[in-house]
C-alpha cells in the first residue's frame, strides 16, 4: 500500500468512528450543552491522539530511512537501514541501500587509482631526492672536504662546520626518500619494514617498539603496503600531535582468521577533534582492500589505531 494510502485511510477510520458514534448513542442538541460539549472535546481528542499515534507508526520508516541518510559515511562502509515491508518506503529504502552500494564501490575504485598515482609518484620523487639531491649533495660535500683540508685554519673551522650541515642535509633527504618509497618493504618485507620504521621514529623524547607475532598468513604485496603506511600515518601522528612518550606496534593474528595491525601511544588522545587527512587517508586504504579500520582512544587512554584484514585473499588491487 502506498503512503498516500496509507496515511488517507488511517483519517478515514477515524472520522469513521467519530461519525458512528454521534449517528449512535451520542448526541448533539441545540443549543450545545455542557456535558455533550465535554463528549465532543474529549472524543476530539482522542481522534487527535489516536491519529497522531497512527501517523508516527506508518511514517516511522521514512523517519529511520532519514537518518541513514544523514549519518551515511562512504569510508565507514557497511551500514545499511533496516527494510521493513513492502510499500513505497521499503522500495525507497532499498534504491538508497542499492544506491550505497554503488556509491561504495565507485568510491573504492576511484580511491585505488588516486592512491595508485600517488604510490607512483612517490616514488618518482624518492628516486630523484636520492639521484638528484642526493648525489649532488654528495658531490659538495666532498669538495668542501677537499677545500677544509686545503683551507688555513681561521677559514677550515667555517668549513666543517659547512661540511657538518650539508651532512646533516644529506641524512635528512635520505631519510625523506625512504618515507617516501619504503625500499625495505619491497626488499625485506613487512616484518622488517616496521621494525625498521619503529627505529627510525624513535628520538629522545619518544620510545616506539615493534611487536610481530610470528607465523603470520602470507599477505598479499596490496595488503602489505596499507598496513606499512596506516602504521606510517598513527607514527606520524603519534610523534606530532599526541605527545605520547611511548608507542607500541604490534602486527598479530586476529580471531576468526587473518591478520591485525595494532598502533597505541599513550599520548592525550583524540579528544573532541575531527578526524584530518591523514585518518580519512588511513580509512581510504582500507576501503580499498576490505579491511576494518578503527581509530579511538586507548582504554588506558592515549590513542589506538586497529587495522583489520580478516581475508588476506586481496583481488588485485594497488594502493
Amino acid at each position: 500500500m502506498s503512503l498516500y494510502w496509507r496515511i488517507f485511510l488511517l483519517n478515514a477510520g477515524v472520522i469513521a468512528i467519530a461519525v458512528a458514534l454521534l449517528l449512535g448513542p451520542v448526541t448533539v442538541s441545540t443549543p450545545v450543552r455542557f456535558g455533550e460539549a465535554i463528549v465532543l472535546l474529549a472524543g476530539l481528542a482522542a481522534m487527535l491522539v489516536v491519529n497522531a499515534v497512527l501517523l508516527r507508526v506508518g511514517l516511522a520508516p521514512l523517519a529511520r530511512l532519514n537518518r541513514a541518510m544523514a549519518t551515511a559515511d562512504l569510508l565507514k562502509p557497511g551500514t545499511r537501514p533496516a527494510v521493513t515491508g513492502d510499500g513505497e518506503i521499503a522500495a525507497l529504502t532499498r534504491s538508497f541501500n542499492a544506491m550505497l552500494d554503488r556509491l561504495e564501490a565507485e568510491r573504492a575504485t576511484s580511491s585505488g587509482r588516486v592512491l595508485t598515482a600517488l604510490e607512483a609518484e612517490r616514488k618518482r620523487i624518492a628516486q630523484e631526492l636520492h639521484d638528484e639531491v642526493g648525489q649532488t649533495l654528495t658531490a659538495v660535500l666532498l669538495q668542501i672536504k677537499h677545500a677544509a683540508d686545503r683551507a688555513p685554519e681561521p677559514v677550515r673551522s667555517d668549513l666543517r662546520q659547512a661540511q657538518e650541515t650539508t651532512r646533516a642535509s644529506l641524512d635528512e633527504i635520505r631519510r625523506i626518500a625512504r618515507r617516501l618509497r619504503p625500499g625495505v618493504l619491497e626488499e625485506l618485507g613487512l616484518h622488517s619494514a616496521l621494525r625498521s620504521l619503529a627505529a627510525e621514529f624513535t628520538t629522545a623524547r619518544l620510545g616506539v617498539t615493534a611487536h610481530i607475532t610470528p607465523g603470520l598468513p602470507h599477505l598479499e604485496p596490496a595488503a602489505e603496503l596499507v598496513l606499512y603506511r596506516v602504521a606510517q600515518e598513527g607514527l606520524t601522528n603519534a610523534a606530532r600531535h599526541s605527545g605520547a612518550t611511548r608507542v607500541e606496534v604490534h602486527l598479530r593474528p586476529v580471531p576468526g582468521g587473518g591478520t591485525g595491525l595494532l598502533v597505541h601511544d599513550d599520548g592525550q588522545g583524540l579528544g573532541d577533534a575531527p578526524e584530518g587527512a591523514g585518518i580519512q587517508g588511513m580509512r581510504e586504504r582500507a576501503l580499498l582492500i576490505g579491511a576494518e579500520l578503527l581509530v579511538g582512544p586507548g582504554p588506558h587512554g592515549g590513542t589506538e589505531v586497529r587495522l583489520e584484514i580478516h581475508d588476506t585473499d586481496i583481488p588485485g588491487a594497488t594502493p
